[in-house]
C-alpha cells in the first residue's frame, strides 16, 4: 500500500511539473505553479521559510519522501530505471560519503559565492527544467503548431502556432549531456546520482536520519534472503548485518512489498520493538503493538498531499516570396540584460538557478539562457525574435526562487533595465538614403524623436534621438529596426535596474 501511494503522488508530481515546464501560454501556472515553489533549493533561494519548515518536517516524520515523490529529477530517475526489466539487480553498497559532502560544500561555496553557473549544474529541479525545456518542449511545439494548422483549416483559432528555435547552443547541450550521464546512471544502478551528487539529497538524507518512521528489520522473521537488497534502488540495505543505510533510503516502498517474509516494516523502529519484545502470546503470537501498514500509508499519502537540443529548424523566411531575409546579427552588449523585477545583474546571479521555466513561458520570445560562463544559462534578454511588452510580466510571475521578484504593470513600465544606442554607421536613413522612423514609431514609451541629421539643416535627414530619461531597455526599437545584419539601434543594459 505504501508504494502504490508514493508512486501515485509520484506520477502526480511528475507530470504536473513537466506540464509546467512545457507550457508556453501561461495557462497552467495558474494551477501548477506552486509545485515550481515548493521545490527545496527554490525554496532556499527564495527564502520560503513556509515550505522550507515543510520539507523539513515532512522529512523528519516520513524519511526522505520528498526525494520519491517531490522531485521531478529522482522520479525521471526511478522511471529510467524501471525501463531496465531486469529482475533483482541491485546491491548493497557503501555510501561514498566523501564524495556526497564534496558536492554539497560545492553547492554551499555557489551560493554563498554567487557563482549561478555552479550552482545551476547542481540543482536537481533546475536539471529537470532545462531537459524538459530544450529536449521536450520542442517536440511539444511542433505538436502544437500540427494541431494549430488543423484547427485553422477549420477556420477554428483554440491554438495558435509559435515559433520553434535554438535559444541557446551550451545551454542545449549540457541539458543533453546531463540528460545521458543521469539516465545511464538510473539505468545501471537507479538512485546513484541522487545519492552520491545531489546536494539536496544529501541534506534531507542526514535529516531523514533522525526520521520518526522508518523501514527497519524484524530480524526474527528475516531469512537474509537478500530480495530487499536486490530491489533496493538506492542501493541502502545491507540485509546481512539488518540495517539500512537512511542517509540513502528514500522511501520507496519497494522492499516492503518484495519480502516474502514480512521482515521489513515502516513505522517507528523504537516503539515497535519494544512492544514486539513484551507483549507475546504463548504461542508467539503478537496481540498487541503492531503497525497498521494501511493507517501509515494514508498519514503519509495525506502528509504529501498538504504539503524545451531544441532540435528545430527555422523555416526559411521571404520577404514578399521572393528574396531572403538576412537574420541580424545579435549586438555585443557591454552589460547583459536582465528580466525586469531581477533588481541586478547580481541579485540575478546569486538567486537563479537556470530551470528555465521563465525561458519556457515567456510570450514573447525575449527570454534565452546566457552563453556567459559566470551566468551560464541564466536567463537573459535579446531582441531577435520579439520585444520586452510593457503589459508583460510573466517571468516574474513563474520564478520560484525570488531571482525575477514579482511586479504589476505599473512597476514593469517604471523599470529601466536598460538604454537604447543609436549606431549611426548602421542607420538605413545614412547608409542607403531612405526613409525609416520605425524605431521612433513603435516606441511604447515615446523615448525616441526623430531629428534632423544635420542640426544646422531642417531639411537633412531625420535620424532618431534617444531620451534616456524615458527608455525602458525594453528592445521594441531594436527588434523593428530593419538594418542588416547589424542593427542601428541596440540595447545596453544597466548593472542595476533603475526606477524612472
Amino acid at each position: 500500500m505504501l508504494r502504490k501511494i508514493r508512486i501515485t503522488l509520484a506520477v502526480l508530481f511528475f507530470v504536473g511539473i513537466t506540464l509546467l515546464l512545457l507550457d508556453f501560454t501561461g495557462t497552467l501556472h495558474h494551477w501548477l505553479g506552486w509545485m515550481a515553489k515548493v521545490q527545496f533549493l527554490p525554496a532556499v533561494l527564495a527564502l520560503n521559510a513556509v515550505v522550507l519548515v515543510a520539507l523539513v518536517l515532512l522529512t523528519l516524520v516520513f524519511g526522505r519522501i520528498y526525494c520519491s515523490v517531490i522531485c521531478p529529477l529522482g522520479v525521471m530517475q526511478d522511471v529510467v530505471s524501471h525501463l531496465n526489466r531486469k529482475k533483482n539487480r541491485f546491491t548493497y553498497s557503501p555510501a561514498l560519503t566523501w564524495l556526497r559532502l564534496v558536492m554539497l560544500a560545492l553547492m554551499v561555496v555557489a551560493i554563498v559565492a554567487g557563482l549561478g553557473s555552479l550552482m545551476a549544474l547542481l540543482a536537481p529541479y533546475s536539471s529537470y527544467g532545462r531537459i524538459v525545456n530544450n529536449l521536450l518542449q520542442p517536440l511539444y511545439i511542433w505538436c502544437n503548431n500540427g494541431l494549430a494548422a488543423i484547427a485553422e483549416h477549420y477556420e477554428s483559432y483554440a491554438f495558435y502556432s509559435k515559433e520553434v528555435w535554438l535559444k541557446s547552443l551550451p545551454t542545449f547541450l549540457i541539458a543533453l549531456v546531463t540528460f545521458v550521464v543521469i539516465a545511464i546512471l538510473a539505468w545501471r544502478g537507479g538512485r546513484t546520482y541522487c545519492n552520491t551528487i545531489c546536494p539536496v539529497g544529501t541534506v534531507l538524507g542526514y535529516l531523514a536520519k533522525f526520521s520518526w518512521f522508518k523501514v527497519y528489520f524484524d530480524t526474527e522473521k528475516c531469512r537474509s534472503c537478500s530480495l530487499c537488497s536486490k530491489n533496493c534502488k538506492a542501493s541502502c540495505i545491507d540485509f546481512e548485518n539488518h540495517t539500512i543505510d537512511y542517509t540513502r533510503c528514500v522511501t520507496c516502498g519497494n522492499c516492503l512489498s518484495k519480502c516474502n517474509f514480512d521482515a521489513l516494516h515502516y513505522g517507528h523502529p523504537g516503539k515497535t520493538e519494544k512492544a514486539e519484545r513484551t507483549e507475546k502470546t504463548g504461542n508467539g503470537e503478537k496481540t498487541e503493538g503492531s503497525q497498521n501498514p494501511t493507517r501509515r500509508a494514508f498519514l503519509l499519502g495525506s502528509a504529501i498531499v498538504a504539503t524545451d537540443v531544441a532540435l528545430a529548424q527555422a523555416g526559411k523566411k521571404v520577404d514578399g516570396g521572393l528574396a531572403e531575409i538576412v537574420d541580424r546579427t545579435p549586438p555585443k552588449r557591454t552589460t547583459p540584460l536582465t528580466p525586469p523585477g531581477s533588481v541586478s545583474a547580481k541579485h540575478m546571479a546569486r538567486h537563479c538557478t537556470a530551470c528555465q521555466l521563465c525561458v519556457a513561458q515567456c510570450p514573447n520570445d525575449v527570454l534565452r539562457p546566457s552563453g556567459n560562463l559566470l551566468t551560464l544559462m541564466q536567463p537573459t534578454l535579446s531582441y531577435e525574435h520579439g520585444f520586452c511588452r510593457p503589459e508583460c510580466t510573466r517571468c516574474s510571475e513563474v520564478c520560484p526562487t525570488g531571482a525575477i521578484r514579482p511586479i504589476d504593470t505599473a512597476q514593469k513600465t517604471a523599470i529601466q533595465v536598460g538604454h537604447a544606442v543609436w549606431v549611426k554607421e548602421n542607420c538605413l536613413v545614412l547608409t542607403d538614403g531612405v526613409h525609416c522612423g520605425n524605431c521612433a514609431r513603435h516606441c511604447p514609451s515615446k523615448a525616441i524623436m526623430m531629428v534632423p541629421s544635420d542640426p544646422d539643416d531642417e531639411e537633412s535627414p531625420m535620424v532618431p534621438a534617444v531620451d534616456h530619461s524615458k527608455c525602458i531597455g525594453c528592445g521594441a526599437c531594436e527588434y523593428v529596426c530593419p538594418a542588416r545584419p547589424f542593427g542601428a539601434i541596440y540595447v545596453e543594459g544597466n548593472e542595476v535596474h533603475s526606477s524612472l
